[in-house]
């Protein structure tokens, strides 16, 4: 619904039944209940991308030959798991909604 600014009313004219709301400059253009993740959501996807990002740049860092070293068995796959964890987190956190 389109809302549209009304004037006030002149003296002895007739009130009109309804008035819609005046839009904010601040109110989403499209509603956020019709959204499927909420701005949170999304930042913490790109949380868990970067994450990931580091834990594959972790592993690659390995001197060890076939990186069987400490970067490349232990710690990079943890911050991997972690980046995996953060992304699963950010699909089944519930949005926050607000009312229009």
């Amino acid at each position: 619904m389109e809302a549209t600014r009304v004037s006030p009313p002149k003296r002895g004219a007739v009130k009109p039944e309804f008035q819609t709301a005046i839009p904010t400059r601040n109110a989403p253009s499209v509603p956020t209940a019709m959204m499927p993740f909420g701005k949170v959501n999304y930042q913490l996807m790109v949380a868990g991308i970067a994450v990931l990002l580091v834990g594959f740049f972790i592993m690659s860092l390995d001197s060890e030959e076939f990186g069987f070293g400490f970067l490349g068995l232990t710690l990079g796959p943890v911050v991997v798991m972690t980046g995996f964890i953060i992304e699963l987190f950010a699909i089944l956190k519930k949005p926050v909604t607000t009312e229009l």
